[in-house]
C-alpha cells in the first residue's frame, strides 16, 4: 500500500462546514465554535466499493503506521465477506453450506450470531440471507429491474435467516434450503469499522472511523471535548440541511436512504432497500438513522428501521434502551427522534 494514497492532514476546525457525504459531516469537536488552532490527521482508503476514513488528533504517535494497520484490517474483512469475490470465505460458504455443515472462522461465526439475533429482534426486517432477492432485483451486478412475480416469489423462498442453522459447538453453518446465500451488504461496513476500532482501543487511542457515507464510529473523544466526536446527519436530498448533530463517544451511527438508486414503476419510485419479508422495496421513509454501541449494530439497524417504519422503530427502541433513531418520513419531511 502506498502511503501517499491515503494520507492527508486537514485543519477541520477551519473547514467545519465541509460536507463529507450526504449522510454525515465530520466535525471533530463538540463546541459550537471550535478553537482555530485544532488540527487533525485524516486518512482515506478505498474498500468495499466506497471510501473509508480515519481521523486522529494531530500529533498522534505513529499515526501513519496505525492508519496502515486499520486499512489492512478493513481490506481483510472485505476479502472475507465480499460476495463479489469468488474466493472469499462467504462465497465459499454460499456454495457449500446446503450440502454439508461448514466450519467457519471464529469472527465470521460471531458475525452470523449477531446477524441472527438482529434478524429475530427486528422481526425479519434485517436479514443477511437475502442475496437471492438482491440478485432478483438487479441490485447485485445490475442492471436494476422489476422482476416477474414468479421470479420474485422463487427468490423470496430461497431467502431468509430462517434457513440458517448455526452449531456453536462445531462453529459450523448449514443451510436448510438449496439456493440460500448470504450477503452482508447491510452490516459489512459497520462490522469492518468495529474490527478496525480494536486497533485503536488496544493502543488507548481516540479517533473517528467512517465507512462511506453511511457508517461512523467514534472511539473515545477528541482532546478537551469529553462529549465525543460530533457528527452532523444530513438530509438525504438536501445536503445543506442538517437533521441533527450528535456526539459519538464509544458509539456508532448508521444511516440508510434510498436516494440515489431507484426504479420507476407505475408512477412510483422504488428504492434499492428491500423488505426481506415481502421481497419488495421498502417505502415510507426518506432516511433512517440508528445510534448503537457498535457500528455493526448501527449499520444493520439503520436498514431494519428503514424497513420497519416509525411505529415499529418506537417499539424497538423502547425495548432496547441503548438504541436511538432519527427517522425522516416521506409524507411530512420532518425528522422524528426516537426515543
Amino acid at each position: 500500500m502506498d502511503r501517499r494514497e491515503f494520507l492527508s492532514v486537514r485543519n477541520l476546525a477551519q473547514s467545519a462546514g465541509q460536507v463529507v457525504g450526504w449522510v454525515s459531516e465530520l466535525v471533530p469537536e463538540a463546541a459550537p465554535v471550535p478553537p482555530r488552532e485544532l488540527a487533525w490527521l485524516r486518512f482515506q482508503h478505498p474498500a468495499m466499493a466506497t471510501t473509508f476514513e480515519l481521523v486522529l488528533p494531530f500529533g498522534t504517535p505513529d499515526a501513519l503506521n496505525i492508519a496502515e494497520e486499520v486499512f489492512a484490517c478493513i481490506e481483510a474483512v472485505e476479502a472475507q465477506l465480499s460476495v463479489y469475490r469468488e474466493e472469499s470465505e462467504v462465497s465459499w460458504l454460499n456454495r457449500r453450506a446446503y450440502d454439508e455443515a461448514v466450519i467457519v472462522d471464529e469472527e465470521l461465526f460471531r458475525l452470523l450470531q449477531l446477524s441472527l439475533r438482529l434478524y429475530h429482534e427486528t422481526e425479519g426486517a434485517f436479514d443477511c440471507a437475502m442475496h437471492r432477492l438482491i440478485e432478483c432485483w438487479g441490485f447485485f451486478r445490475g442492471p436494476p429491474r422489476i422482476p416477474e412475480p414468479g421470479e420474485r416469489q422463487r427468490s423470496l423462498e430461497q431467502s431468509g435467516c430462517r434457513w440458517l442453522v448455526l452449531d456453536e459447538t462445531q462453529r459450523s453453518v448449514r443451510f436448510l434450503r438449496r439456493g440460500v446465500a448470504l450477503n452482508f451488504g447491510s452490516i459489512g461496513k459497520g462490522y469492518a469499522l468495529d474490527r478496525a476500532a480494536e486497533i485503536l482501543r488496544q493502543r488507548g487511542l481516540s479517533g473517528l472511523l467512517q465507512g462511506g457515507r453511511s457508517s461512523v464510529l467514534g472511539i473515545g473523544h477528541p482532546p478537551d471535548f469529553p462529549q465525543g466526536w460530533c457528527v452532523a446527519v444530513r438530509h438525504p436530498t438536501n445536503p445543506l440541511q442538517t437533521l441533527a448533530t450528535v456526539p459519538l463517544r464509544d458509539q456508532a451511527l448508521g444511516t440508510s436512504a434510498a436516494t440515489f438508486r431507484h426504479l420507476e414503476w407505475a408512477g412510483r419510485k422504488l428504492g434499492h432497500i428491500l423488505d426481506p419479508r415481502t421481497g419488495w422495496p421498502a417505502s415510507g421513509l426518506l432516511s433512517a438513522t440508528a445510534l448503537a454501541p457498535t457500528a455493526a449494530e448501527a449499520d444493520a439497524l439503520a436498514t431494519a428501521f428503514f424497513v420497519l417504519g416509525t411505529d415499529k422503530v418506537r417499539d424497538f427502541c423502547a425495548n432496547h434502551p441503548a438504541i436511538r433513531a432519527i427517522l425522516l418520513p416521506e409524507d411530512t419531511g420532518t425528522p422524528i427522534f426516537v426515543p
